[in-house]
């Protein structure tokens, strides 16, 4: 297969992709950050709440990994390593405290608690809906950021505690742990909510 073939890149398998990135392809990483970098900002996003951060954190994450390239030996996938790079980047900005204090009003169509059902039966339900969307979001927003970043991870990302625990630097078992007592905390912080 020659290399001049540009329109097959979509068809490289990620570890192709890295190997040829690692000799100096950029489109070939370019191909990689197309494939990841809508979850990355939906991840950092849902982290900061804010996003000018996120579309940064994003760009600065895809950035660092091109540069770093050549040190990734390919242990775990290229996804589960920018990932590692972004949550990384994301804690450590998010405990400088740049934005502290900022109230950020998400845009509803960007918000991780959509609604899948557009079609509500009636306009008290889709109020209900949205009010619960809106304490839900309050609630993981009010975790601490160790738990948050395991429970936007496994929950909003589809990441199996394996892979969020690769991406986040810790073990399984601290993942599963934080995600135990993110859910005790959310059901707590929601049970008026759901009671009645």
């Amino acid at each position: 297969m020659s290399n001049s073939m540009k329109g097959s890149m979509a068809d490289y398998s990620d570890d192709h992709l890295v190997e040829l990135a690692k000799q100096g392809d950029i489109e070939a990483f370019a191909e990689l950050a197309r494939r990841c970098q809508e979850r990355i900002f939906y991840s950092i996003l849902a982290l900061t709440k804010n996003h000018q951060d996120a579309g940064d954190l994003t760009q600065e994450a895809l950035m660092q990994a091109f540069k770093s390239l050549k040190t990734f030996k390919q242990r775990s996938s290229f996804n589960t390593w920018v990932y590692r790079i972004a949550v990384n980047l994301t804690l450590n900005f998010l405990k400088k405290g740049k934005r502290e204090g900022t109230k950020q009003v998400l845009d509803e169509s960007l918000s991780w608690v959509e609604a899948k059902e557009e079609t509500s039966p009636s306009p008290e339900r889709g109020s209900l809906k949205r009010e619960l969307s809106r304490k839900l979001q309050e609630a993981v927003d009010s975790l601490p950021l160790p738990y948050k970043a395991s429970f936007v991870l496994v929950v909003f990302q589809g990441m199996t505690h394996y892979q969020a625990s690769r991406a986040l630097g810790c073990s399984e078992n601290t993942v599963s742990w934080r995600m135990h007592k993110a859910r005790k905390m959310l059901q707590a912080r929601l049970r008026p909510y759901l009671e009645g």
